[in-house]
């Protein structure tokens, strides 16, 4: 086992404790014996028309089966960014079959719907709609007021990816406004997650990479977000998560059945995790909601991350310099970081980027995307302005309000239209 996986697996068992179990071959025993815990009757929640779902899934079945507990549905998940339609999809089902736990089997968009339609499922007779539990702490508000809290989920990961099975996040697409929004909320976090590394050398090469890139976002967003009480902590996470995915990544492009690489991956990712529950998530992340119906979520975060890694130069020298030597490393930069500041740094950081991203054949200006229009520009700074986003703006280390957003975030996206690096505007 290699010092990058020793270490990264420490840093999971200090997050997460006994809730969490990951690691090759955990699917076989974890999902009943954490849904034990919890009820006797659970419902089934996963992708199950996928063919390469199928052996999974029996597999969880199996497990909850020998730990006695009953699966009073099997109820097909949600498609990829979790339309609002699957949530009360989802919900319909636990309101007539009265699960005493629900367990999820899917990747980020999966579990982040069953996550919502758990929250609808406990506090609907009070807020029968989604939306107001948009924002920070809407749920936790109203379970406060109510004396409940959310029933429980057992979130077992697919992918490598966003984290969500570690998480208080919830993202959930309107696909008609083609925006989506987000729920940031303690209350559903679920409460036993599992993550079996090795399910993850069946899936498709793109849905890797998309899933590779998120991890990286979190880590980076979160790091360059963050204020000095949480600076060292962020470091470390940040530090192993990065430099597990660009390892990863780059092993896994050349041999998608490299189960080390996907353990990185998995680490990672799971990393990326952690990174998001000391922090949050910025600019990249908030200009990716409103690019929803042209990217995929990994690819819009690749996309515009280093496009605001210039932006926020200025401010974050020495985290650069940090993640800069991660990039050298895996000779993704050329230029010694170490003797560079400022502006200087940022741009050869984001190159570093961009060429990594070159790397796994990913887009690196929207102009280049296929149905992309200069009107999702305008929905990118529309979307900033809502104050059920602001937290995306304030994360930033060069936090913008809804007043500064058309005069610093507008040449940003601009830059990243047609990869000029040059048009970007400091503060």
């Amino acid at each position: 086992m290699s010092d990058l996986i020793t270490k990264a697996s420490a840093l999971l068992k200090e997050f997460k404790g006994d809730s969490y179990a990951f690691g090759s071959g955990v699917l076989d025993k974890a999902p009943g014996k954490f849904a034990a815990e919890f009820g006797n009757n659970a419902m089934f929640v996963g992708p199950i028309e996928e063919e390469w779902f199928q052996t999974t899934k029996d597999r969880i079945l199996k497990s909850l089966d020998k730990a006695g507990v009953n699966v009073v549905d099997v109820v097909r998940s949600a498609a990829p960014n979790a339309p609002f339609v699957d949530v009360y999809r989802i919900h319909s089902h636990i309101m007539h079959k009265k699960p005493d736990v629900l367990v999820v089997g899917d990747g980020g968009s999966g579990i982040d719907a069953t996550k919502a339609a758990a929250t609808l499922a406990s506090l609907g007779d009070i807020q029968p709609e989604i939306d107001p539990f948009f924002g920070v702490g809407q749920v936790t508000k109203v379970c406060q007021e109510s004396g409940r809290t959310i029933m429980p989920v057992i979130a077992i990961m697919m992918a490598a990816s966003s984290g969500a099975h570690l998480t208080k996040y919830s993202n959930i697409t309107d696909p008609v406004a083609g925006q989506k929004k987000l729920i940031v909320d303690e209350a559903i976090i679920p409460p036993r997650c599992v993550f079996d590394y090795d399910v993850t050398t069946s899936q498709p090469m793109s849905l890797t990479l998309d899933g590779g890139f998120d991890g990286i976002a979190h880590c980076l967003e979160v790091y360059f977000g963050a204020v000095p009480e949480i600076e060292n902590q962020a470091r470390q996470v940040a530090e192993l998560g990065i430099e597990a995915l660009i390892k990863g990544l780059t092993e896994v492009k050349k041999d998608p059945g490299d189960r080390e690489a996907r353990t990185l991956m998995g680490l990672g990712t799971d990393l990326g995790g952690y990174a998001i529950m000391i922090g949050g998530t910025s600019g990249p992340h908030l200009n990716s909601f409103s690019l929803v119906d042209v990217l995929t979520h990994g690819r819009a975060c690749a996309l515009m991350n280093p496009y605001y890694t210039v932006f926020f130069a200025p401010a974050i020298e020495k985290k650069l310099q940090t993640i800069g030597a991660i990039y050298s490393k895996y000779g993704y930069i050329d230029e010694d970081v170490n003797a560079l500041s400022g502006r200087e740094l940022g741009l050869a950081v984001a190159r570093g980027m961009i060429k990594f991203s070159r790397f796994v054949g990913f887009p690196t200006c929207l102009r280049d995307v296929q149905g992309v229009g200069k009107e999702h520009i305008e929905r990118c700074l529309t979307a900033a302005k809502d104050p059920q986003l602001e937290m995306k703006l304030k994360n930033m280390p060069v936090p913008l309000n809804a007043d500064l957003v058309d005069e610093f975030m507008a040449p940003i996206l601009e830059a990243a239209w047609d990869g000029e690096l040059e048009k970007i505007k400091n503060m």
